[in-house]
């Protein structure tokens, strides 16, 4: 059976600001694309909402994956176990912790690497994702990120 290949982007326009993420899922020969504006977010939060929202696309548990995502802040907190020190701590003084507890258990359902992709280079995957982030965060289809918009 192939690997799951997951590329994730996120976007906002203005730090904060309208923000969206793209996905891109890939399994042998299928194909999904996924993406979603926010009226008021943060670039950080599109690219781990991103990363979310392919784990909760699934629908088997035990999968093992590549997620590729140019965001040194996701693969970091959670390729050099940041994330775990933060879960200690009860996230004090960290951010988006609303994102990273829906994140905890969907990433302890399966084997999941983390990649990093140089962002805006020749990957075409990552510019797609890049396209559907930005196409999002522009679209005025806006949904509310709760967790920002009521300080987390």
């Amino acid at each position: 059976m192939a690997e799951l290949q997951i590329y994730t982007d996120g976007a906002s326009r203005g730090n904060p600001g309208p923000g969206g993420y793209g996905v891109v899922l890939l399994w042998g020969s299928m194909r999904k694309e996924m993406s979603q504006g926010y009226r008021k977010t943060t670039n950080n939060r599109m690219e781990l909402l991103a990363v979310i929202t392919a784990l909760e696309a699934l629908k088997r548990d035990g999968l093992e994956m590549t997620i590729f995502t140019d965001s040194k802040y996701v693969v970091d907190s959670i390729e050099k176990g940041w994330i775990w020190s933060w879960v200690k701590t009860g996230f004090k003084d960290k951010k988006n912790k609303d994102l990273w507890m829906r994140f905890i258990p969907l990433y302890r359902k399966h084997k999941v690497k983390m990649q990093w992709v140089k962002g805006h280079a020749s990957n075409p995957l990552n510019n797609r994702c890049d396209e559907l982030a930005t196409q999002a965060a522009d679209s005025g289809n806006w949904l509310v990120d709760q967790g920002f918009e009521n300080g987390n």
